[in-house]
């Protein structure tokens, strides 16, 4: 019998920010191909999302990754009942809208969820797939990791930084068969980006920008992670996924 080397079959896997949009598409995706997800959320929805899947498989588990309790709720639950953790997915973020997008209390926030609040949990994570001498992370970063936009310079520095944390902690578990890697959405159909979407004329400049002519599907981000996290990536780490319709590729 042939192996599947795309397969995550029985691999326990975590998902944060799975709530809604691009996280809850990602949980979903991985739970349709077999394999033990954690739905990690702040929104106490998660656990509803979790009832709707009907499947034993889908766990929901209800937490804030500002909070170092909640951050090793989530660890020690998963190896409790599982003795491992296999996959990582990196997906939670917030932005913010201000007038004055340059403030202070906007500038920690963002950095608390998208940066350091990712940055204790992976690390908490990596203790274990050390142990394990295995395992796969992946960051959900951005557009705005690799390019500057405007209004909102809190969220680029933040994805910024989650890239470049992805790089270095590629560097510093790669002796560990730790695989870390970023995965880069553009423009997609999501809550955070509602307003956007429904403004008639942002979304016709955007669609121009974007070679396929459309905004993505949260859906559309499962089969990128699914490969990285699987054996079909056992020689890829380090590196930016982009998974935004040709936008960085483009030139005129």
């Amino acid at each position: 019998m042939q192996l599947n080397i795309f397969s995550v079959k029985n691999k326990v896997v975590i998902v944060t920010g799975a709530a809604r949009g691009n996280g809850r598409a990602i949980a979903e995706g991985f739970l349709e191909h077999s394999a033990i997800v954690y739905f990690f959320d702040l929104l106490k929805d998660v656990e509803s999302v979790v009832e709707m899947t009907e499947n034993c498989r889908a766990h929901a588990v209800v937490g804030d990754l500002r909070n170092k309790k909640d951050i090793n709720h989530l660890v020690s639950t998963v190896v409790e009942e599982n003795g491992r953790i296999d996959i990582l997915i990196n997906n939670a973020g917030v932005s913010f809208s201000s007038s004055d997008c340059y403030n202070e209390d906007i500038w920690d926030r963002t950095f608390e969820v998208n940066l350091k609040g990712t940055f204790l949990l992976s690390g908490k994570v990596c203790d274990v797939m050390k142990e394990q001498q295995r395992g796969s992370i992946i960051n959900i970063t951005s557009l705005g990791a690799e390019l500057g936009f405007p209004g909102n310079p809190s969220y680029v520095a933040s994805k910024g930084g989650l890239k470049q944390l992805g790089k270095a902690m590629a560097v510093d578990l790669s002796e560990y068969n730790i695989r870390v890697n970023n995965v880069c959405p553009g423009y997609f159909k999501t809550e955070m980006t509602r307003k956007s979407y429904n403004d008639p004329d942002l979304r016709k400049a955007r669609n121009k920008r974007i070679m396929l002519g459309r905004w993505g599907n949260p859906r559309d981000l499962v089969g990128p992670c699914i490969f990285l996290a699987s054996e079909a990536a056992a020689y890829i780490t380090g590196i930016d996924l982009f998974v935004d319709g040709g936008w960085v590729a483009k030139g005129l």
